[in-house]
């Protein structure tokens, strides 16, 4: 491996997250490909994220392979518009999103790298990520043995497909022919994997593991009811594609995870908007949730 490998713009934004930015911006720096750029967006933090970034920036660019640094401050405006500032500045052939409260394992822009150069035909690659708690310690989770999976833009619709900006990287020339990120939609991942596959590019999922994902109080995830909202957002654009009544039906599948235990008639709601021909075996088990489990409410009158 030189340094005529294709260069990687890792976009890393981040919005309060002083906690987490530092290791996390230290994993980047620490990558063994040696030919890429780190750009790192704060996006109006009112914590100590600013002092963070500076201070592990500095401490590590002389032991780090990376080849140009840029840090941007701007006034709040969420995370897509952190990324559109990053990508006016990136001049990579690849793109790599990262999110400033996640881990990234050695070898893993390597990894992509090398596979999106040998497959031109690829706009967004993604992988595998295993959770990681607060405090860094890997969660337990199910071994799925698979290989590389391939999407083109009917299934990903059909699928509501997302590849998380953790774990993403793409064609920056895609990324730029679909103008970048839309800023009025607050979730950057899902937008960006259909955008990018709807230009005519295939989306394909690694088997490899390419993020340590930390699960905390502050994660989107924990925040079904606007990721819903927000996935219906992305997917409007598509509403006369023969794919749009699977991906609101996935994405009701997805909410109802969290939905069926937090806010039962919440969940019932979004349950009777799914036509029977969409009904599989993961909304199936959420259904037998639904009618079983106790609410949260109610476990906690009780505790």
């Amino acid at each position: 491996m030189n340094a005529h490998e294709p260069l990687i713009s890792v976009l890393v934004p981040c919005y309060n997250y002083a906690s987490y930015v530092g290791e996390a911006l230290r994993s980047v720096l620490e990558q063994d490909y040696p030919n890429f750029e780190l750009i790192v967006v704060d996006d109006g933090s009112t914590d100590e994220s600013v002092q963070v970034i500076e201070h592990t920036l500095q401490a590590c660019q002389g032991s780090s392979r990376v080849r140009r640094l840029h840090f941007v401050r701007q006034a709040n405006q969420g995370v897509s518009a952190a990324l559109n500032a990053g990508l006016a500045l990136a001049q990579g052939v690849f793109v790599a999103t990262f999110d400033a409260d996640d881990v990234m394992p050695a070898g893993r822009l390597a990894l992509q790298a090398a596979y999106l150069s040998e497959h031109p035909e690829v706009g967004c690659l993604g992988g595998v990520a295993i959770r990681i708690d607060e405090q860094g310690a890997v969660l337990p989770k199910k071994d799925k043995q698979r290989g590389v999976r391939r999407y083109d833009f009917a299934q990903a619709l059909a699928a509501a497909l997302v590849v998380g900006g953790n774990i993403a990287v793409y064609r920056r020339d895609a990324m730029v022919a679909v103008g970048g990120y839309d800023a009025t939609i607050k979730v950057q991942d899902f937008q960006m994997t259909l955008k990018v596959a709807q230009a005519g590019y295939f989306v394909d999922i690694l088997p490899d593991v390419v993020t340590l994902y930390r699960k905390h109080a502050n994660s989107l995830s924990k925040n079904y009811k606007s990721e819903y909202d927000y996935g219906l957002q992305v997917i409007q654009a598509y509403r006369e594609h023969p794919a749009y009544g699977s991906a609101k039906a996935r994405l009701i599948t997805k909410a109802l995870r969290m939905a069926v235990t937090d806010d039962k008639p919440y969940a019932w709601g979004l349950l009777r908007q799914v036509p029977f021909k969409y009904w599989d075996k993961q909304l199936l088990k959420r259904i037998r949730h639904l009618l079983l489990k106790k609410s949260n409410a109610v476990e906690k009158r009780h505790a």
